[in-house]
């Protein structure tokens, strides 16, 4: 196994700290001896021992004189747990090769100390990878007043989220909506348009094989306020918190009645607005499910920092649901060409994720 393998290794093994590790990074680390992995580890959960730690001690003696293989930048102070680097530089680990540079400035400059210590250090391999799969966290990081949107839409070839009588399930097969599960469990809020909660009357709830350490919130955007007592998201409001975002023209009787059910009332008359009320209220990372008229004027307004697209193959014609409903047009030149994250098949389902230029 060269370097650039353990670290492909490496990435693989931080995604099973999803959903779990948050707000912390996901990190992943292998030790190499020789060409050969004598040891792996992950941030398994928030608190717990960090990816290189648990490496390291899979590795034992046999880290001495290796080269330790990690996604970020190893932490080089002390908080929940104890500086990495102090670990790596007493197990003898001759060479560190980092994809990424920590921006947390509380845990920044493990490069420095190790590289103080006589430890060889490289930082970039793969660091495109691991920056895409810590988005959230880098996001997090950044001077900004929005969370981080993430769009998912499962579409029909020809661009439709339902039928013409507004039916969508199940356009997708069961391997792409048991990754939808998988997804939801990493991220601090799921939501949806008015009309797709009234239509399709969705739980959004994480029900997959990773229960999130924190469950996500609910939110549904519908100006009007116009969500009924039967509803699933404002029956179970109490138990699960849902947040409303309606216009500041909202009749006041019906908003009364979804705050005297338990649900939280945002008041907003922009996206924008909306999106800097939610991340006052916690929310740094959002899943948007839909529908089309939420999902275009999001794409449209510049809001959607990552689409997860699912394309199924089927078609429902010309009064089908469109996926994306009021995008302003643009000449080709001036489109935005998005960079293509990752490629999955998932059944008979693919799945695309971009990210904006």
């Amino acid at each position: 196994m060269n370097e650039r393998e353990a670290m492909a290794r490496a990435l693989d093994l931080a995604w099973k700290g999803w959903g779990r590790v948050q707000p912390n990074p996901l990190v992943g680390a292998v030790v190499l001896q020789g060409g050969e992995a004598v040891g792996e580890g992950w941030h398994l959960e928030f608190g717990e021992r960090h990816a290189e730690a648990v490496a390291l001690a899979s590795a034992g003696e046999r880290a001495r004189g290796g080269t330790m293989i990690v996604t970020l930048e190893p932490c080089s102070h002390q908080g929940k747990q104890p500086p990495c680097t102090e670990a790596i530089i007493h197990s003898g680990i001759r060479r560190v090769v980092a994809a990424l540079r920590d921006p947390n400035p509380l845990a920044a400059g493990g490069t420095e100390r190790l590289r103080q210590a006589g430890v060889e250090v490289e930082v970039g391999p793969l660091g495109d990878a691991a920056a895409a799969q810590n988005a959230i966290f880098l996001h997090s990081l950044a001077p900004t007043t929005h969370p981080y949107v993430a769009l998912k839409l499962a579409t029909t070839l020809d661009g439709r989220i339902a039928d013409s009588f507004g039916r969508s399930r199940w356009i997708s097969g069961p391997e792409s909506r048991a990754y939808v599960q998988w997804l939801r469990a990493g991220f601090d809020a799921i939501a949806v348009g008015g009309r797709t909660a009234r239509l399709d009357d969705p739980a959004l709830t994480v029900r997959g094989s990773i229960q999130p350490r924190v469950p996500p919130r609910r939110v549904v955007f519908d100006r009007a306020a116009d969500l009924g007592p039967q509803l699933a998201l404002i029956r179970t409001a109490a138990d699960v918190p849902t947040i409303a975002v309606v216009s500041s023209g909202a009749d006041s009787a019906r908003i009364r009645r979804l705050e005297s059910g338990g649900v939280t009332v945002l008041r907003s008359d922009t996206l924008d607005e909306a999106l800097r009320g939610l991340h006052s209220l916690g929310i740094r990372s959002l899943l948007v499910e839909g529908g089309g008229q939420l999902a275009g004027a999001l794409l449209g307004a510049g809001l959607v920092n990552r689409y997860y697209w699912f394309q199924s193959p089927l078609w429902l014609g010309e009064e089908g649901v469109p996926a994306l409903a009021g995008l302003p047009t643009r000449a080709l030149e001036q489109a935005q060409r998005w960079r293509v994250v990752e490629r999955k098949v998932l059944g008979e389902d693919t799945l695309l994720v971009m990210d904006p230029p």
